[in-house]
């Protein structure tokens, strides 16, 4: 496949009702892009909408919108994408200056900032707005940043970031897990306020709060043990500290004023939680030192795909 200059990204699911209008309204923004519609497993006739309206279709049929983008940051070739959904909830007068900043080298990843904008105001969804609040708490404290919006859909990558970045998530997870990769790794990372939408009627979301928000939230602990192992198991060896301490000082204490153990049980339960501790601490240290030998094995890779780019 020919290398694109700008590929915007549209992944699908039944979205008969808006797919033609977002992409006559991109095409307008962007008339040089290649506009690239993934259908997955759509039943409404999304993809034949969309290649009347001039979009390159094609498939993925795993569900679930991480298996789409895995399958469109694999297949195509592009300087700069541009990633929206299929919803048009996100209008088209930012994806220029997105663009630009990924193509002048400002930026390996633009976020399209919602919720410093009109996304509070235009979701009708209050459970929803919870969980984009909850979810943006919890990255910021636990990788030191500060994020505006991590679920974004609207987005933008340079060709770095697509060719390396390791797709694990299946599902609408998929944005927390680039957000967290791009914060580990050190990308550039610029955020750019976008307008928002709500839905127009007759188009539902695919997104269910709870189900994908568990699912969420169970990314970011997973992740979060996986890219700072140190900090995720000095918690549990802090906490089984804490309980040996518990335990044990008051044993200790009578032992000294009286010579007498009359409490083995504590005593046992104290230097099992003493052990646990010391075990989740050197655990953490060594796959904190993996997880520093993985990132410089990741930069050399990196090298790599700059080479194969040019």
């Amino acid at each position: 496949m020919k290398r694109s200059r700008i590929a915007i990204l549209i992944p699908c699911y039944n979205e008969s009702k808006t797919i033609e209008k977002v992409i006559k309204d991109y095409k307008k923004a962007l008339p040089q892009a290649d506009i690239f519609v993934y259908d997955n497993n759509s039943t409404d006739g999304t993809d034949d909408i969309a290649r009347k309206a001039g979009a390159i279709v094609k498939y993925e049929y795993r569900q679930g919108k991480g298996n789409v983008i895995r399958a469109m940051f694999r297949d195509i070739k592009a300087d700069c994408y541009l990633m929206i959904d299929g919803d048009d909830t996100y209008p088209s007068e930012n994806a220029k200056e997105m663009c630009n900043l990924v193509l002048e080298g400002k930026a390996d990843m633009v976020i399209g900032d919602r919720l410093s904008s009109t996304y509070f105001i235009e979701n009708k969804r209050p459970f929803h707005n919870f969980g984009n609040k909850i979810v943006r708490f919890l990255i910021n404290k636990l990788f030191n940043n500060n994020i505006k919006d991590i679920m974004t859909g609207y987005r933008a990558f340079s060709y770095d970031f697509v060719k390396g970045f390791p797709i694990l998530s299946k599902g609408f997870e998929i944005e927390t897990e680039m957000t967290i990769h791009a914060v580990d790794k050190n990308y550039k990372i610029v955020e750019l306020p976008v307008t928002y939408r709500d839905r127009p009627d007759g188009s539902i979301s695919k997104l269910n709060t709870y189900s994908d928000g568990m699912k969420v939230l169970k990314t970011i602990a997973t992740l979060f043990k996986e890219y700072k192992p140190g900090a995720f198991f000095n918690i549990f060896s802090f906490f089984f500290l804490i309980i040996s301490l518990i335990l044990g000082i008051p044993v200790f204490t009578e032992y000294f004023q009286t010579g007498l153990v009359p409490r083995f049980p504590s005593l046992i339960v104290s230097g099992v939680s003493l052990t646990l501790s010391l075990l989740l601490w050197i655990t953490g240290i060594i796959l904190q030192v993996i997880v520093k030998k993985n990132r410089q094995m990741y930069e050399l890779y990196l090298n790599l795909v700059r080479d194969k780019s040019e």
